[in-house]
């Protein structure tokens, strides 16, 4: 059985167009520039491109294959654009990557909403369903949530009591939201878990007393929470995440953490309770972050790390315990030539033995 060779199968993928250079350029952003005139039928990796297709280049790495292509127009850098191979149109911007993003989402927009509520789906007579949203199989809608114009509730969700979605929110299929308030454009993804109770709880002389929960969760506008994350409810203060957020898939983000605008946060990190991470701040994969630190504007958490001390803004760290990451190698590169001295000792002290008279030998 053959596969199609170029993304966006109509299998799965919506696809609109075929769209012209100046809808094309229109969408780049306006920075870019061309001339010429072409039909584009959609959009290719350089190596699989045709005439009526464009594709994109950001990396340097992958130059033989702009050279190579047969792509009607291409994205590049202006420095790039003498590369561009003749019958293939260069359409010259700065942000080549974020004009992909712009034109691919032209040729494929995102699904809209298919108004109505399912047959199957449960709604509580006391939750405001907006007329232009969509409920789907088996969705759950509690009492006195609002969901708002062209939301999309998959199959299996769970919207609960008092949730109030804002406009063009995404519940993806088996997710499920309480306790929260959402702006618009949110998207939680399959099977993501928000406002759920948070780890709390008091040690008695029987055991363990769970510690009320009674803070939300507020997440602002363009929110994306990846597939099988969670985000706990506050406990006495609201967990807060920031507009423009994008969290990864199986992320924990414990009560009280409050995001800032435009963080990232990598798949598998965990955030412990009442951390404070300001803006555009970065956590890259596994990382771990002890409760009440302050993480600062613009810093970046390097994969794996275990940050357990507040992190000045702009700063990198790595490691654990996470350290400034110049610290890091550069104890790094100590300890592996300490290593290699060692050694070369250990082979220098082997090979003076080997070359001893079997006599010195027996003597010894």
């Amino acid at each position: 059985m053959s596969w199609p060779a170029q993304p966006g199968d109509p299998r799965f993928f919506a696809r609109s167009g075929p769209h012209g250079l100046a809808a094309v350029l229109a969408a780049a952003g306006d920075d870019a520039a061309a001339e010429g005139e072409i039909l584009l039928h959609g959009i290719a990796p350089l190596q699989a491109a045709t005439a009526d297709t464009i594709s994109f280049l950001d990396n340097r790495r992958y130059l033989d294959a702009l050279k190579a292509t047969a792509a009607g127009a291409v994205l590049v850098h202006p420095a790039m654009a003498a590369h561009v191979p003749a019958g293939t149109i260069a359409i010259c911007t700065r942000q080549p990557y974020l004009a992909w993003a712009r034109v691919a989402a032209l040729f494929h927009p995102p699904p809209p909403a298919r108004p109505g509520i399912h047959r199957s789906a449960v709604v509580d007579p006391a939750a405001r369903v907006d007329p232009s949203a969509e409920i789907g199989p088996l969705a759950v809608v509690e009492a006195g949530a609002e969901i708002g114009p062209r939301c999309r509730i998959g199959p299996l969700a769970v919207v609960g009591a008092g949730v109030v979605l804002g406009a063009d929110c995404r519940i993806g299929a088996g997710a499920s939201v309480s306790h929260a308030l959402l702006g618009a454009r949110v998207y939680l993804y399959p099977g993501s878990r928000v406002g759920q109770e948070g780890f709390g709880f008091a040690t008695g002389p029987a055991g363990f007393v769970t510690v009320p929960q009674l803070g939300r969760v507020l997440i602002g506008d363009d929110v994306e929470l990846g597939a099988n994350s969670t985000i706990d409810r506050g406990s006495s203060q609201d967990t807060v995440i920031g507009a423009g957020t994008r969290i990864d898939n199986l992320v924990q983000i414990g009560h009280n953490v409050r995001l800032g605008r435009c963080c990232v946060i990598v798949a598998q990190a965990g955030i412990s309770g009442s951390a404070v991470l300001g803006d555009f701040v970065q956590v890259g994969g596994q990382a771990g972050i002890t409760g009440h630190l302050a993480i600062g504007d613009g810093a970046r958490i390097g994969a794996k790390s275990g940050v357990m001390a507040d992190v000045p803004a702009k700063a990198e760290v790595l490691g654990a315990p996470a350290m400034p990451a110049r610290q890091f190698f550069r104890e790094h590169a100590t300890m592996r030539r300490m290593i290699q001295r060692e050694q070369a000792s250990r082979s220098a002290a082997a090979g003076s033995d080997h070359e001893k008279p079997e006599t010195d030998r027996d003597q010894d």
